[in-house]
């Protein structure tokens, strides 16, 4: 699978980490996010990434900042995007299962390398479930262009 990864500086050493374990489990990794320790902002990294899975460069997005919060609320602004914020490994599996997440967030300053791992791998394996889970992430999607016709 062709994923994509963002973050910003304070993720740094987890991209470099977590790109190399899904490199080693067959899948082609696209970097967007930043390479240098400077202050940079964590929406840009969330944006770039989101716009990738929404326009199909890549088929699903990992995005780190120092809480997942920011960067994920960044990526969550892109229409098509529905990117969870995880801690542990359970919600990350669930998010793909009932809300057929395209986008994964966690912070570099929440979790340990280890379970951001667990994090990953829970999120990857995990494949939608579609039947009553499919009709809410309709309703997610009228949602989404209600919300954008009335602007």
């Amino acid at each position: 699978m062709r994923i994509g990864v963002g973050n910003d500086h304070v993720a740094l050493v987890y991209k470099e980490e977590i790109s190399r374990h899904l490199r080693e489990q067959g899948h082609e990794i696209v970097d967007y996010g930043t390479d240098s320790p400077e202050p940079t902002d964590y929406a840009l990294w969330g944006e770039r990434v989101a716009e990738a899975v929404a326009s199909g460069e890549v088929e699903r997005g990992i995005v780190i900042c120092g809480t997942g919060e920011g960067i994920g609320i960044a990526a969550n602004k892109v229409p098509g995007i529905r990117c969870c914020i995880c801690s542990e490994p359970f919600s990350a599996r669930l998010s793909r299962q009932h809300n057929d997440a395209n986008m994964l967030a966690f912070g570099a300053r929440v979790v340990g390398i280890e379970v951001a791992k667990m994090i990953v791998d829970e999120w990857m394996s995990a494949e939608f479930l579609g039947g009553r889970h499919q009709r809410r992430i309709d309703l997610i999607s009228h949602i989404e262009q209600k919300t954008r016709a009335s602007r």
